[in-house]
């Protein structure tokens, strides 16, 4: 089994202000509530990991913004 390094980023709730909160009064929760904008640059944040090897372990949204886990494997 591969030896693993590990790296946490944090990122503005500027950044993703509106994917924070998506979900309705109600409490429904629906992907196509969140802005295009939004998905954008979280698939960019993502692709921008993939492309230095990284993977996404977890990503955690809050008030001050969206604290991002990764992970990739040591050669």
């Amino acid at each position: 089994m591969g030896s693993f390094e590990y790296r946490v980023s944090l990122h503005p709730v500027e950044d993703f202000r509106e994917m924070i909160l998506f979900c309705s009064r109600e409490g429904s929760c629906k992907a196509e509530m969140v802005a295009s904008e939004q998905i954008r640059k979280m698939e960019n944040l993502l692709n921008e990991g993939g492309l230095q090897g990284w993977e996404l372990v977890q990503a955690n949204f809050g008030q001050d913004g969206v604290l991002v886990f990764w992970k990739r494997q040591m050669h």
